[in-house]
């Protein structure tokens, strides 16, 4: 298992340089980012002490920290870390983020005060060999009552399973369903990731957290791998953006797209 972590760390490490351009930061990701940051700002107030799991290259970190939240922000990679310190220094936010090389599966060793909130973006908690000794740890780092948001990697996104279906590659529309993790192609490297449902994420943490709220992210809309497509049809693609938004958090519907997006809240003890 540690040989697979430190596979996904070095693929991040690989591909930092060109993070935060088309392949982690495009229109697609740019739109599911506004959708957790919003989520984020709707659950804690400014001057809220907030833990960043799966910092990457600080871009969530540094906007809220312009909004007022004091951030410490994790990754295993230590290319991510490294771009994230220089976002710190190059807005200068260093009195209100602390950006650390450790990964989530490490969270035993980080000795802090209480957090009023953690969050994920993008599918860090996919890469955790064992989510069940994460939720442990998560849920002592947190607050009484404090929250968890994520947005999570699903299982079934409609748009990747007609794709390749389409394209008759059966074994890649069936990708995600895999229960372990499944090694993924990412800029010559290699990413160790096991896809969730909803209800499969929330079972291991359920003995720690209630579940609050759950909305599905890039369910009309295509995953950000179709960049091209959605810049080639951007007027068709303004009325499934006005249905993800209005159907994304129905029941049933919630449980498909690209990612979803759920809040957990630490149960009273």
């Amino acid at each position: 298992m540690l040989a697979r972590l430190a596979d996904t760390a070095r693929a991040f490490d690989w591909a930092a340089n060109e993070y935060d351009g088309t392949v982690a930061n495009n229109a697609l990701i740019q739109r599911m980012r506004a959708q957790v940051l919003a989520q984020i700002a709707q659950s804690f107030p400014p001057g809220a002490r907030l833990l960043d799991l799966g910092c990457g290259t600080g871009i969530d970190a540094v906007d809220l920290a312009k909004r007022g939240y004091r951030i410490v922000a994790i990754d295993s990679s230590p290319g991510m870390v490294q771009h994230t310190r220089a976002r710190i220094a190059g807005e200068g936010l260093d009195e209100r983020i602390r950006a650390m090389r450790l990964g989530i599966h490490e969270l035993d060793r980080l000795q802090a005060e209480p957090f009023d909130g953690v969050y994920s973006n993008f599918g860090p908690l996919n890469c955790v060999p064992d989510l069940r000794r994460a939720s442990r740890e998560i849920a002592r780092l947190l607050k009484p009552r404090g929250r968890m948001i994520a947005s999570v990697i699903g299982k079934l996104c409609p748009w990747e399973i007609a794709l390749y279906a389409l394209r008759g590659d059966w074994q890649r529309a069936r990708f995600r369903l895999a229960s372990e993790l499944v090694a993924i192609p990412f800029c010559d490297q290699v990413i160790w990731t096991r896809y969730y449902s909803p209800r499969e994420f929330y079972r291991t943490f359920e003995e720690d957290f209630e579940w609050i709220v759950l909305r599905a992210l890039n369910l009309f809309m295509p995953p950000p791998y179709l960049i091209h497509a959605y810049e080639r049809h951007r007027g068709l693609f303004s009325g499934m953006a006005f249905l993800d938004d209005h159907l994304g958090s129905v029941p049933l519907l919630r449980n498909l797209g690209d990612h979803f997006l759920i809040v957990l809240q630490k149960r009273d003890r």
